[in-house]
């Protein structure tokens, strides 16, 4: 299993990504940032599909994330149309890379927060997650888009049965495919003491609300992004899943700081600013 950890850290994000028990690594995060204009774009994906169609799916995400961040089209644009921009373009990339492929077919999740001031926006296609605290209490968790998420809605399954579930992994939304993606959208006022938590399924299977709770809590940031990755990367065992997390707390006075954990080449691939 591999356990090394890539990520980056600042005092107001902090995010990694591991491999666990996986042969590749499907997925893919990058957190943008505009001090000028005190915005922020994280966006976390996890691809889906054999034959390294996955990874294609995951980087294309990331690619069309950055590319729309560097036009500019946020400044002029609502965050939630800017954001739903996003997803329908990262569902035509994915398309696109697909005739590029022999066999397989890209797919992806992606989850995306986009904050400007004191305005938070984020949208979700998929069964990757946000997560919103207000210290440890959860104020709001986005609901994914499965088969499992809908028994559990019906009542056959409890919230503690629903990582477990076979049909959790059956998704009813996602990015490429011959149709386009009904993507999931909110917003909210930011508030001094919040923290955001994007994560794939390998995250939040292994850890439960109350832990990622705890650590979004932590002072430090990078040490809680770098102690909850490992954690969901030990329950996982020896087949268990890519994981991903960014941890972010925006109303901190101080700037962001780039820096990267020891060892790792995501900082310098995923993020600009």
């Amino acid at each position: 299993m591999d356990r090394h950890i890539e990520g980056f850290r600042g005092p107001r994000v902090a995010a990694g990504r591991a491999r666990g028990g996986r042969e590749t690594q499907q997925d893919e995060l990058v957190c943008l940032h505009d001090p000028g204009e005190d915005a922020h774009l994280l966006v976390l994906a996890d691809g889906m599909g054999g034959d390294g169609a996955g990874e294609l799916a995951a980087a294309g995400v990331i690619h069309v994330a950055r590319q729309l961040w560097q036009q500019g089209g946020w400044r002029e644009q609502p965050g939630a149309l800017f954001l739903e921009t996003l997803c329908q373009d990262a569902h035509a990339e994915l398309r696109r890379r697909g005739e590029q492929l022999a066999s397989g077919e890209p797919h992806s999740t992606v989850v995306a927060l986009l904050i400007r001031g004191r305005r938070v926006c984020w949208a979700h296609v998929g069964d990757s997650r946000l997560y919103r605290f207000q210290g440890r209490r959860l104020l709001g968790c986005t609901e994914d888009h499965s088969v499992g998420q809908l028994k559990m809605r019906r009542g056959e399954l409890s919230h503690q049965q629903l990582a477990d579930d076979p049909d959790q992994h059956k998704l009813l939304r996602g990015l490429g495919g011959p149709q386009p993606p009904q993507v999931e959208h909110g917003c909210a006022v930011l508030r001094t003491g919040q923290t955001f938590a994007l994560c794939s399924d390998g995250v939040w299977e292994r850890l439960s609300t109350h832990e990622l709770g705890r650590f979004a809590r932590c002072r430090n940031l990078p040490a809680a992004t770098h102690e909850a990755l490992t954690l969901a990367l030990q329950r996982g065992g020896e087949q268990g899943d890519n994981v991903a997390l960014i941890l972010a707390r925006p109303g901190a006075a101080r700037p962001w700081w780039r820096g990267g954990l020891p060892g790792s080449a995501l900082f310098d691939r995923a993020t600009e600013g």
